[in-house]
C-alpha cells in the first residue's frame, strides 16, 4: 500500500493512494461495507493500533480499488467525500510529527570513498528534529546562518512496532515500510563542531514523501535505485545495495539503547554525489528544485528558497 498524509478543504487525514486518487482512510473505513474497524486521523496513530488496522486499510484498498474499475466512486455513511482526485489535495510528509528522526552518516561505500574516509566499523547515528519534517512541493529555506546547504537523498523507513532489543533476524518484522527522505545538510553548520546536529536540523531540512510504501511492496530494500536530481541534472545516482549497514542490522542495533516507537523515522544515509564533494561544489540557491528517487517509493521534489527576512 501508499499510505500518504493530506490535506483537503481544510482537514488533514490520513490516507491511501489508489490507481491516482487519494483515500481518506478514517472516512472509508466508517463506510465499509464489510466488518468495519475504525481508524483515526493521523497515520502514526494507524500504525500504533497494528496490524488489525493495516488490514483494514487493505480491505478499503480492494474496496475502493473495484468501485473506481466499475466507474463508482465510494461516499461516507452521511456523503462524506472518501476519494479525491490527486490534483484536489495537498500531500504532506506522511508521518508530519515524527517521535524520532535517526540518520546514518557515511553508510554507503561510494559515499564514504568520495569523503575521503574509512568505512565506519560501527553505525555513526545523528538526530534530526520534527521541525525538519516537509513534504513534497514543500520548500526548503536556505537559512540565513549557512552558504553551503547540501542535498542528499536517502531511503527512510518506518517503524511499525514498538521495538527494544529486537534480534536480528527478527529485525524487518518491525519495519512498516519505505519512504523517500532529503537529508538536506548545511555543510558549513555541520563543520563547526564535531556534532553534525547543527548543520542538520534547521527548520525544513528532512522533505519525505510522498508515500509511506509498506514493507510487502518492497522485497528487497537492499537493491534500489536510488538517484538525486537538482533542476533536472543528475546528481547522485546509485543502489541501496551499496549501503554498509543494512535495515535489519541498524533496527537491532539501535533498539539494544533506544526504545522504537511506531512512525519513528530511520533514513539510512546517502550515496555519493554530494554537493560538497563535487569539483567545483554545488550548494543549492534559490530558485533549484531538487529531486528524489528512490525505486518504488514515488517522486519527493521540493524547490528551493532564500529564508525571508
Amino acid at each position: 500500500m501508499r499510505l500518504l498524509t493530506f490535506t483537503a478543504t481544510g482537514r488533514t487525514a490520513a490516507g491511501l493512494e489508489v490507481n491516482g486518487f487519494v483515500v481518506d482512510l478514517a472516512r472509508a473505513a466508517s463506510a465499509l461495507p464489510t466488518a468495519r474497524t475504525s481508524l483515526p486521523g493521523d497515520l502514526r496513530e494507524i500504525l500504533e493500533m497494528g496490524d488489525e488496522a493495516l488490514q483494514t486499510a487493505r480491505r478499503i484498498q480492494e474496496w475502493v480499488a473495484s468501485a473506481l474499475t466499475a466507474g463508482q466512486r465510494p461516499t461516507g455513511p452521511d456523503g462524506q467525500t472518501i476519494v479525491y482526485e490527486v490534483g484536489q489535495v495537498k500531500i504532506n510528509a506522511p508521518i508530519p510529527r515524527p517521535g524520532k528522526i535517526i540518520c546514518l552518516g557515511l553508510n554507503y561505500a561510494d559515499h564514504a570513498a568520495e569523503s575521503g574516509s574509512e568505512l565506519p566499523k560501527s553505525p555513526l547515528l545523528f538526530a534530526k528534529f520534527a521541525n525538519t519534517i516537509i513534504g513534497t512541493g514543500d520548500p526548503i529555506i536556505l537559512p540565513r546562518a549557512s552558504e553551503k546547504v547540501d542535498y542528499e537523498a536517502e531511503l527512510a523507513f518506518v517503524i511499525g512496532r514498538r521495538a527494544k532489543h529486537v534480534p536480528l533476524d527478527r529485525a524487518m518484522d518491525y519495519v512498516a515500510g519505505y519512504m523517500n527522505l532529503n537529508d538536506v545538510s548545511a555543510r558549513d553548520l555541520q563543520q563547526e563542531t564535531s556534532q553534525f546536529f547543527k548543520g542538520k536540523s534547521p527548520d525544513t531540512f528532512a522533505p519525505c514523501g510522498p508515500y509511506l510504501v509498506t514493507r510487502d511492496e518492497i522485497p528487497d530494500p537492499h537493491g534500489l535505485d536510488i538517484r538525486c536530481y537538482v533542476n533536472g541534472e543528475l546528481m547522485q545516482n546509485s543502489n541501496t545495495r551499496q549501503l554498509i549497514f543494512n535495515i535489519p542490522f541498524l533496527v537491532h542495533h539501535i533498539s539494544r539503547t533506544i526504545t522504537l516507537e511506531p512512525g519513528d523515522i530511520i533514513s539510512t544515509g546517502t550515496p555519493s554525489g554530494v554537493g560538497m564533494a563535487r569539483k567545483p561544489p554545488r550548494f543549492l540557491k534559490p530558485g533549484d528544485v531538487v529531486r528524489v528517487e528512490v525505486a518504488g517509493l514515488g517522486v519527493l521534489e521540493n524547490p528551493v528558497i532564500a529564508e525571508p527576512e
